[in-house]
């Protein structure tokens, strides 16, 4: 069966697009922990992320620095913090999180609200800071 993010990158499901090419796909996380809070994941169903080959595990990485350079000019903060942790969803990801401290990294914290329209406003303003 299909992880939840291989149907999000076939479209069964909606999200909010920050970035696609042919091997990874970026989206804003719909439960963020601060404002910003983005996945990077690979196209290509892979469980855990140390079991990507190694060249497939440094795209990734180089794709997250991207998306990260775009989240910090798309939203105000000291830096862009990454996280991996694998657990919740059987697909290889990494959190992106912009924070000012190091205590908005932690997953125990609330979910911050942010309405289907912030979403989307904030997905289309970190795509356009993307610098290819």
């Amino acid at each position: 069966m299909a992880s939840i993010f291989s149907r999000i990158i076939a479209g069964e499901l909606p999200s909010y697009k920050v970035y696609e090419d042919e091997d990874f796909y970026a989206f804003l996380d719909i439960r963020p922990m601060v404002k910003g809070h983005t996945l990077v994941i690979p196209k290509k169903e892979i469980d855990y992320l140390f079991d990507m080959e190694s060249e497939e595990y440094v795209a990734l990485m180089l794709t997250a620095r991207k998306i990260a350079k775009a989240v910090k000019r798309a939203v105000p903060c000291i830096k862009v913090g990454m996280s991996v942790v694998g657990l919740e969803v059987p697909h290889a990801h990494v959190h992106l999180m912009p924070i000012n401290a190091v205590s908005e990294m932690s997953f125990k914290n609330p979910v911050i609200p942010m309405s289907q329209e912030e979403l989307a406003a904030l997905a289309a303003e970190i795509a356009a800071n993307i610098e290819e």
